[in-house]
């Protein structure tokens, strides 16, 4: 491999997954797998498969179907979690095992309540019996930097001399600051001479706002793969954010050794676009790369100096990574053919059913718009052609006055077919629709987080509307896109009811508001 060349390791499905509120299905996940193929990522961690049966069939779908970056499958240090690992990426053309084991004293005596002994067993019949599964295999000894150099340099020669192909040193909790990062990969490197053997990979978290700096800090140390979430997403405060390390690769190559990555940058801000839309997470407006302050200029001097020579105020173009792509692509007068096309060149295959059933609505949308753009069928893509199981709105009627309470009734699509109907007030209009769903359904499900987004710009954009549910100590999220706000709101809420609904029969462990929902584990 070219040395200048760092491989990059996309988490989002994996650890992104694991941020609270969370809750991808199967789909959804197949469906940011294939745009990371397109983004050009290295190595795709589909998740964790021993976690739930949802988790193990989206690994092993990815696997199938997702062509390109090897797919990589989380396993603890045990015999369990490495077969169902293997089992969910065994079909995959490049399949990976990435298993791990704490070897920080903390984690051992408190969370592990193991001994060092243990963990050099563990760790050692982890990496075998996966090295004895799958040629790529790769080895975290988690909370790292929180460890003794000494011994976590012990456990690497270990994996390294039982096969394992990647060492990848995990800042766990975002403790380390660069400079001892870069130092702990450096002594490493002294005490396991192996280590030149292997790829050697960095995996930070952002508690302290360092995920990218201590990545970056990493790779001048040699490191040659770096872990990283679209959009930062991840546990707690994040991961490092795959789009800010790769435009920092790519920015400053001539003052970092001519480092690069094989990343479609071009796809960037879809890839963001996409993660938010199905995640409900937003992205700040202020978010580097990707965020839709990131090339706005507010003040009088840098509208001048943009005006004048681009380059006086902006170090990137925003074409680079995508920005571009809100232009005009599709009127009202449009075919079925022309958004079968559009659709193919924003990496979306459809044929019969789904065509027809996406072109009812995109002539829907197209009638209340002046002009659809690429973002818009963004949209309308991931809101209308995902196969879900579930509660569905059927219709809604909205009365409200300054004079009285809203009023709303609803027709729910109930998960066996059935319909249902429901009437309720409420303090607004969206919020009457969201009891009338409540009572047409017979769940008592509480809204927990609420956002309202605009697609484009313009009087006529697309809303886009991502709630939180709450239901039996339970959480999960949805969302909805629509010209109507209020339309919007109850897709959302009825996609969060059936992905919330969903946790409460999987018996996933409930969690309390006012705490934040932590892994079993995780490096």
């Amino acid at each position: 491999m070219d040395p200048n060349r760092v491989l990059i390791f996309d988490t989002t499905l994996r650890d992104g997954e694991q941020s609270p509120g969370i809750s991808l299905n199967a789909t959804e996940k197949l469906e940011i797998a294939q745009q990371l193929a397109r983004l050009g990522v290295d190595v795709i961690e589909a998740g964790f498969p021993i976690a739930s049966p949802g988790d193990f069939e989206a690994v092993q779908a990815i696997a199938r179907q997702v062509e390109g970056p090897v797919i990589a499958g989380l396993a603890r240090a045990n015999p369990a979690d490495v077969d169902a690992a293997w089992s969910a990426v065994k079909d995959a053309a490049r399949p990976r095992i990435h298993t791990f084991v704490s070897t920080s004293d903390i984690h051992i005596e408190h969370q592990m309540q193991n001994t060092r002994e243990d963990v050099r067993g563990l760790a050692r019949a982890a990496v075998a019996q996966a090295r004895a599964l799958c040629e790529d295999v790769e080895f975290s000894p988690m909370d790292a930097t929180r460890s003794d150099v000494e011994f976590t340099a012990e456990i690497v020669k270990i994996a390294i001399d039982e096969g394992a192909s990647t060492i990848n040193i995990p800042d766990t909790v975002g403790y380390a600051l660069p400079t001892e990062y870069a130092a702990f990969l450096t002594r490493l490197a002294e005490l396991v001479p192996e280590l030149r053997d292997v790829v050697v990979s960095t995996h930070c978290h952002d508690d302290l706002g360092l995920a990218v700096a201590n990545s970056l800090a990493g790779v001048q140390a040699g490191a040659r793969q770096v872990e990283c979430a679209i959009n930062g997403i991840g546990e707690r405060a994040g991961n490092a954010a795959l789009e800010e390390i790769v435009m920092l690769l790519q920015t400053r190559a001539a003052d970092l050794g001519g480092l690069y990555t094989g990343i479609v940058t071009g796809e960037l801000a879809r890839a963001s676009r996409l993660v938010s839309r199905l995640t409900g997470y937003a992205v700040q407006p202020n978010k580097a790369i990707v965020g839709r302050n990131a090339f706005a200029h507010e003040s009088g001097i840098h509208q001048d100096g943009v005006l004048k020579e681009r380059t006086t105020f902006e170090i990137m173009d925003a074409t680079t990574v995508g920005l571009e792509s809100s232009q005009l692509v599709l009127g009202k007068h449009s075919g079925r053919h022309a958004l079968r096309q559009a659709l193919e060149d924003l990496g979306y295959r459809v044929e019969g059913q789904t065509l027809n059933q996406a072109f009812k609505r995109f002539k829907e949308i197209a009638d209340k718009k002046k002009q659809v753009t690429a973002m818009d069928l963004e949209a309308l893509v991931t809101d209308e052609l995902r196969e879900e199981t579930g509660f569905a709105l059927e219709s809604f009627d909205v009365g409200a006055s300054s004079r009285r309470p809203p009023h709303a009734s609803v027709e729910v699509r109930l998960p066996d077919g059935s319909l249902a109907q429901g009437s309720f007030t409420g303090d607004g209009p969206v919020d009457a629709v969201f009891h009338a769903i409540n009572a047409a359904t017979g769940l008592d499900a509480r809204l927990r987080e609420f956002r309202v987004d605009a697609v484009t710009g313009g009087q006529d954009a697309l809303g886009e509307v991502s709630v939180v549910l709450e239901l039996d100590g339970r959480s999960a999220a949805g969302q909805g896109v629509s010209t109507d706000i209020i339309e919007a709101a109850g897709r959302a809420y009825v996609r969060a009811l059936t992905h919330v609904l969903a946790k409460v029969a999987s018996g996933a462990a409930p969690v309390k508001p006012e705490t934040v929902e932590m892994p079993a584990v995780a490096p």
